[in-house]
């Protein structure tokens, strides 16, 4: 009953991947009766919408816990994680959408004041977290969520851990988290600072939320393949249990969280889609409210509109345009040199910062194509500049500097335009068998 319990839990609080923020417990403030429907199916016509938060709080945490969870500071009420999970009607399709911290929008409570996503739960709770998102998206939210970050780590825990991975060293001293290169199976602990690290990679909310997105992959992959999720009537006795710790709209009960999570379950991966909010400013500063994102209106609005209609948003291009050429990282931020002045211009264009080193080319190139020399640590940078240079061979030399050596062989290289997009990058929509770790597992057929 412990696993079947640890599975019911983490289908409510990770399929948002919301699980680590500290929600007191006890009964939920008056929920919006007026919206909320019951089931997968309810009315909404395209199927059913459950928003999943996590507040950034510390209150009921003891300094040991603070320190064991490596959550020190003060919290500031608001959210700290929010998803909005679309049911299809036919259940036969799951899409689970980030809605970033930090996206600047208009609260819903007749202000007309503007500010980060995240601080409508501290203007006016769960109320108006929910009418907000409503009011940005142009969804109703059916379902609402609130869950416990000490509940996450006994979930993981009571689970058996969690797989993790990364194909860098990943360390931040904020969330305490160091992992190095590969797969890991993590306690609790170390699973909550994988999701709450926002200070690796590039620093800010999207490579986090996509860490996140991993995670409820992998869980949910994990929780089906061992049939955790197969029984109503234990599905049942878990979602009652359950209740006792995780808060919702007082029109969200057992019969409600036993439909999702039998519905969830049944979902093969190639039918639950992850995706975060498309962004067209990253770094949009307001005085008084700090750095924002401000959304992309019209692949955002595609979005939103692909949800309402019942359509999956993997695939479509008026959500995410297919680039010729899409690379992981910026080209602006990659410092080339390479021996050859033709492609040192061709790079340059493509936007690298390049150094012309053709004078320190040899008399007798050698045959083949060009080596790209570059320190370890640096795989997705490599790609980037790969991807310029159709063909080019990539070799780690342990020590190099922070800068890329292209060798030029005999054969002229290619230089060709690449497209750097954030949105495909951090967050563009996959599909789970795309995305974890244990991408390659199928979960049972519907």
């Amino acid at each position: 009953m412990l696993r079947t319990t640890a599975a019911m839990t983490l289908l409510a609080t990770l399929v948002s991947g919301a699980a680590w923020t500290a929600a007191p417990a006890g009964p939920p403030p008056p929920g919006n009766g007026n919206r909320i429907g019951i089931g997968i199916g309810n009315g909404n016509g395209n199927g059913t919408n459950v928003l999943v938060v996590g507040v950034d709080s510390r209150a009921g945490l003891s300094k040991a816990e603070k320190n064991r969870l490596h959550v020190g500071g003060k919290g500031c009420n608001c959210t700290d994680v929010m998803m909005l999970v679309h049911l299809s009607r036919d259940s036969r399709r799951a899409s689970v959408v980030s809605l970033p911290r930090d996206s600047y929008v208009e609260y819903a409570d007749g202000s007309g004041v503007r500010g980060k996503i995240n601080g409508a739960y501290a203007r006016g709770g769960r109320t108006l977290t929910v009418k907000t998102v409503e009011k940005v998206t142009g969804l109703r939210v059916d379902h609402f969520l609130e869950t416990g970050f000490t509940g996450f780590e006994q979930t993981i825990n009571g689970l058996g851990g969690a797989t993790l991975c990364t194909d860098r060293h990943l360390q931040d001293e904020n969330s305490g988290l160091d992992m190095t290169p590969g797969m890991h199976h993590a306690d609790g602990n170390n699973a909550l600072r994988f999701v709450r690290a926002r200070h690796v990679e590039r620093p800010g909310d999207l490579g986090r939320v996509r860490r996140q997105q991993r995670t409820v992959s992998d869980l949910l992959t994990r929780l089906t393949a061992e049939g955790a999720l197969a029984d109503p009537a234990a599905a049942a006795e878990t979602a009652a249990t359950l209740l006792k710790s995780v808060r919702t709209d007082d029109h969200t009960g057992v019969a409600d969280l036993v439909r999702i999570g039998l519905a969830l379950a049944r979902l093969r991966p190639e039918r639950t889609e992850f995706a975060t909010v498309p962004i067209k400013e990253f770094d949009h500063r307001v005085p008084g409210v700090g750095s924002t994102l401000v959304w992309h209106e019209a692949r955002s609005r595609a979005l939103w509109k692909a949800l309402a209609q019942g359509r999956p948003i993997t695939g479509d291009p008026a959500v995410q345009p297919v680039p010729r050429t899409p690379v992981p990282t910026d080209p602006a931020g990659i410092t080339v040199r390479i021996d050859d002045a033709g492609a040192a211009a061709g790079l340059r264009a493509a936007g690298f910062v390049v150094t012309d080193a053709s004078a320190q080319a040899p008399a007798v190139r050698p045959a083949g194509p060009p080596v790209i020399r570059y320190a370890p640590g640096r795989e997705s940078d490599a790609a980037t500049l790969a991807a310029a240079l159709p063909g080019a061979r990539r070799q780690v030399v342990p020590g190099h500097d922070g800068a890329f050596d292209v060798a030029v062989g005999a054969r002229k290289p290619e230089v060709r335009a690449v497209t750097y997009d954030r949105n495909v990058a951090e967050g563009a929509p996959v599909t789970a068998d795309r995305l974890g770790c244990l991408s390659g597992r199928t979960r049972s057929a519907r």
